[in-house]
């Protein structure tokens, strides 16, 4: 297996466990932790679980970041980032910049604190604010997995 073939292989590993665990939160965990009886409650217990999904996205992230750049590098396409018709990979380092921001930075130096204020004064807007980001993230993603795929099997916009 040559570099390229398995620097791509722990890439869509990574995006996988990644943006798989984003959906799995946002998607199943946030809506059935919605139907626990007390506002407190749900944030304690989403807090608990964040932490733990938290250490293997800061790993993923990392891994996607290390073998995205190295693809980058071994194919020498840096050019790709001047041209629209690769948004897609604009895209991706912005999703990747947006996560590694949160992960290693705004949630254990700002949002953590933050977060747990906001949750002693107003529970219920709390929770719903952790969906609606939750959901933003996922969707932003997804929209970046979808034309990463798409793009590097050739498609463009029209009339390229």
């Amino acid at each position: 297996m040559d570099e390229f073939v398995l620097a791509r292989v722990l890439h869509v590993v990574g995006v996988v466990l990644w943006i798989g665990g984003v959906a799995m939160v946002t998607a199943v965990l946030l809506p059935a932790v919605a139907q626990m009886k007390s506002a407190e409650e749900r944030v304690e217990f989403f807090e608990h679980i964040e932490r733990r999904f938290a250490a293997q996205a800061r790993v993923t992230t990392l891994l996607v970041g290390l073998s995205g750049f190295y693809m980058v590098h071994l194919l020498n396409g840096w050019n790709r980032f001047a041209e629209l018709h690769f948004w897609w990979m604009h895209a991706m380092v912005l999703v990747w910049v947006i996560f590694t921001m949160m992960l290693f930075v705004l949630e254990p130096w700002i949002l953590h604190q933050w977060f747990q204020a906001k949750a002693k004064s107003a529970p219920e807007k709390t929770f719903v604010l952790i969906q609606r980001m939750h959901w933003f993230l996922l969707s932003i993603s997804l929209i970046t997995v979808a034309g990463a795929v798409a793009g590097s099997h050739g498609w463009v916009f029209p009339g390229k």
